[in-house]
């Protein structure tokens, strides 16, 4: 059996914990990384009262660079994707976020290894993750689907919600 039976499931798992995690949202940006962290956002968003906002990606032979980010500063910036494999979009996510000054910058994924985690937590404040397998697998082992979507697809669903 698998984790999750596809990203919005995982999402609404994820969302469970985020909820427990956070009482005051009032300065809360959730920020979904392109593409697939987004059906994993929108339940968490949602169960936050905010909008998901996407965190732009580009993926180049010399690793992940991060796009255009909203205003973080002095505010509590959640980042979702469909879990850390590698985790070099979280960690470039984190020392973009970093400059922009947020009062705590909060990883949460569906599935993150332990040893993910020993590296990333030095960039996050915290980090929440429904799945904390002890070695690394690939993220489709976790999904019955793993139900990946393009870019479009990513921006029609933000626009949606």
């Amino acid at each position: 059996m698998k984790s999750f039976a596809n990203l919005a499931d995982a999402g609404r798992a994820l969302a469970a914990l985020v909820q427990e995690e956070f009482t005051d949202v009032s300065d809360v940006i959730v920020l979904a990384a392109i593409p697939n962290g987004v059906p994993v956002a929108l339940p968490v968003a949602a169960v936050l009262g905010v909008r998901a906002t996407g965190l732009p990606i580009d993926r180049t032979g010399d690793g992940p660079v991060i796009g255009t980010l909203p205003d973080a500063a002095d505010r509590v910036v959640i980042v979702i994707d469909d879990g850390v494999e590698t985790g070099s979009v979280a960690r470039a996510a984190a020392i973009a976020l970093r400059e922009l000054k947020p009062r705590r910058l909060v990883l949460a994924v569906p599935v993150c290894s332990r040893e993910a985690m020993a590296g990333l937590a030095r960039l996050y404040d915290e980090i929440i993750a429904v799945d904390r397998p002890l070695g690394r697998r690939a993220l489709a082992w976790h999904y019955d689907d793993f139900d990946t979507i393009d870019d479009a697809t990513a921006t029609r669903l933000l626009e949606a919600q």
